[in-house]
């Protein structure tokens, strides 16, 4: 008999561990934005004077590494704003953190608000995690190029494409930056048609949240809540999440997913969509206040499932509720996803 998801967790919740994983499953990870540092000249703490540190990144690369195998973790994607700030001391912890899932598992990261400027010059992610970096891996696709000035913008892995198969299946991943222009989304759509036979999952920074930019400091938790309409990166060159849809989410039959984050007074929001060719696509933001919130989206091949748990890296246990999402069922769900050859 099939247990359902909250079954599972709350069996196990006790216990404090991960409810098994089901047999023929496999684990795709989503780390949240993880822009919450600690030390000297953080958001945070602005007054320490202690060494900047990121202890819930720090946790999630840990219980990623630990959990590789009885996981069955086959792809890791992270889905921006991995600084606070953009500055040196935090991105230097972003990547002593993040370099170890290198030789691990197959991996990407997602450029957000928060990593470049509003004009979009990313030149500090760049020199941390450039394109080079992970030329060497079979897995990585590329990233996106062009022969402008401007090398800084959407350049060297800020946009980038990985491959990875699991279960019998075959996978395009692609991650976009937030407020992607146009010419980014063109060579996206190139990809995703160029490997329309593989399963495909986009994360971009900006999806869904608020629907409208908020006039009020409340409405950016109260505010009607769905496909975003405003950006903040790039100018009137930058797409909002319901540009993203039109111009190239709804375009592609092999599209499963989207996976956002940057609304951490939103925090969790799904919604499923029909595109052009009929296909259901699943948006996903996952934003938990960039402390202790990991996904993990398990995918179950028998059961046409995709079963979505919210696991707390740093108390060990299951996320039940949130300050402005209460209800369970926001961060604990199963979605149906059809894995028939």
């Amino acid at each position: 008999m099939k247990k359902s998801l909250f079954l599972l967790l709350a069996a196990h919740a006790c216990a404090a561990e991960l409810p098994p994983l089901p047999a023929g499953a496999f684990t795709v990870v989503v780390i949240p934005d993880s822009q919450g540092y600690l030390g000297l000249g953080t958001k945070i703490e602005p007054k320490s004077t202690a060494p900047v540190t990121n202890p819930w990144l720090e946790n999630h690369v840990k219980f990623i590494r630990e959990h590789r195998d009885d996981q069955n973790i086959v792809f890791v994607t992270h889905v921006g704003d991995i600084v606070e700030k953009d500055r040196q001391a935090e991105w230097a912890i972003a990547k002593q953190h993040l370099d170890q899932l290198h030789g691990v598992v197959p991996f990407s990261l997602t450029v957000g608000n928060h990593d470049m400027s509003s004009k979009g010059d990313a030149h500090l992610f760049q020199q941390t995690f450039p394109a080079a970096s992970f030329k060497a891996y079979p897995w990585y696709l590329g990233s996106y190029t062009h022969d402008r000035a401007d090398q800084t913008v959407s350049a060297n892995n800020v946009n980038s494409a990985q491959l990875f198969s699991a279960g019998g299946f075959d996978f395009i991943h692609l991650s976009l930056e937030c407020n992607a222009p146009d010419d980014v989304l063109a060579w996206a759509g190139q990809l995703l048609t160029q490997h329309a036979k593989r399963r495909a999952i986009v994360t971009t920074h900006m999806d869904l949240g608020v629907i409208d930019k908020p006039k009020t400091a409340e409405g950016y938790h109260a505010d009607p809540q769905g496909r975003m309409r405003w950006g903040k990166i790039h100018g009137a060159r930058g797409n909002s999440g319901e540009q993203l849809w039109n111009k190239l989410f709804r375009k592609h039959a092999s599209l499963g997913f989207i996976l956002c984050g940057d609304q951490s007074r939103v925090t969790a929001l799904r919604r499923a969509d029909t595109g052009d060719h009929g296909n259901t696509v699943h948006a996903l933001l996952s934003d938990y206040m960039s402390k202790g919130g990991l996904r993990l989206m398990r995918f179950i091949p028998a059961e046409n499932r995709v079963d979505v748990l919210t696991w707390d890296t740093t108390n060990h246990k299951p996320i039940e509720t949130m300050k402005y999402k209460t209800e369970r069922e926001h961060h604990q769900f199963s979605l149906p996803y059809d894995m028939k050859p």
